[in-house]
């Protein structure tokens, strides 16, 4: 039985219509009996088919060699997507400044990647992968720089990549113009739109110049479905940020918690009393607990340390880090318990005590 003949040939993806890997600009490459695709890529079996054929077939060679310069152009619709492609050159260089040409381009490629590398190597979101694993992220990344009062994103918009900040600082911009949030170097955005995909729900303008990397949809989808960590550490971050948005917006529900670095007590209490919310915040501290309860607003009891409502209220403001977790309702010996003073003028003097005190030590 005759052994078939392959030939060494890269390809280039001209156009791609819903193809679940592949984008346009990408090589593909038959080499020494071995199909050879995109890195970080998976590797579409239909694909390596179709190219093992072309390669194959005595009718490819003739083409090849008939054509010239020109290129042979090739798709593959095996799948729900479309892709096609075209014959770009033969293994190796017919020329040395072809040569040349390629080197330069391989020396540019390894100055991108150590450049994503080194930034991405320091931020939380990516401590969990290997640097094989974050060299295969940096290889889908494209770089994107922003001046100052630059839209970044629009919101209505579909969404159409993920951000990661690598310099610089961007707004979260709400309908009445109004800055909701601020974020900085480390810190990602567009996540939300490629998950659900619906539009974009906030414009984001660049508050000064900034640098970010882009990740396409398609990437995205395919970096999830590889890294489940990084899936984990997305929904962490999802949660997070609706409490987060939740308790800004005053919609604060039951079994709610967070930390004292993200909202201080005066203002955890404050939104308990404009909510008039019926129920007890417990606080959790290095050395104590306590807990208050509220009547539609008011408060009706504090306990800390020994210490119970006006003196407990006036030694929690001082605190400045801990947990906090609010729960709906309370206990029947609480229930027609009376406010021990008037919100606002406990908060006020509870205050200017801190201050007071903060002062007489200075």
């Amino acid at each position: 039985m005759q052994q078939k003949k392959f030939r060494d040939a890269i390809f280039v993806v001209t156009e791609e219509r819903s193809c679940p890997h592949y984008n346009a600009g990408e090589e593909l490459k038959v080499e020494e009996l071995c199909a050879v695709l995109p890195e970080a890529k998976p590797v579409c079996m239909i694909l390596v088919e179709k190219l093992i054929e072309i390669t194959a077939k005595k009718e490819s060679f003739q083409q090849f060699s008939q054509l010239g310069a020109k290129r042979a152009k090739f798709s593959c619709g095996g799948c729900q997507g479309m892709l096609q492609f075209e014959y770009k050159k033969a293994k190796g260089f017919s020329t040395l400044q072809m040569k040349l040409l390629s080197e330069a381009e391989e020396l540019r490629r390894k100055k991108h990647l150590d450049r994503f590398y080194s930034k991405l190597r320091d931020f939380q979101l990516f401590e969990s992968l290997d640097d094989g694993a974050l060299y295969d992220l940096a290889e889908l990344l494209e770089l994107k720089a922003y001046p100052k009062d630059k839209i970044v994103l629009k919101k209505g918009e579909p969404g159409a990549h993920l951000f990661i900040l690598l310099s610089g600082k961007v707004g979260v911009i709400g309908d009445d113009g109004l800055r909701l949030a601020e974020m900085g170097r480390g810190e990602i955005f567009g996540e939300m739109s490629l998950l659900s995909g619906e539009p974009v729900s906030c414009s984001i303008h660049s508050l000064r110049e900034t640098e970010a990397a882009l990740l396409s949809i398609k990437n995205f989808k395919h970096v999830l479905k590889k890294y489940p960590v990084l899936q984990l550490f997305l929904l962490k971050m999802l949660v997070d940020r609706a409490q987060a948005m939740a308790l800004r917006s005053g919609n604060i529900t039951s079994g709610m918690s967070g930390e004292l670095d993200e909202i201080s007590i005066v203002e955890l209490l404050q939104l308990m009393n404009t909510s008039q919310k019926t129920g007890r915040i417990e606080l959790l501290f290095d050395d104590a607990k306590a807990t208050v309860f509220f009547n539609e607003g008011e408060l009706i009891q504090i306990r800390y340390r020994g210490l119970k409502d006006k003196e407990a209220l006036f030694s929690l403001l001082a605190k400045k880090d801990g947990h906090f977790s609010y729960t709906k309702g309370l206990p029947m010996e609480l229930e027609n318990q009376p406010p021990f003073g008037g919100f606002m003028g406990l908060i006020m003097e509870g205050v200017q005590y801190i201050d007071e005190q903060e002062y007489g030590e200075s």
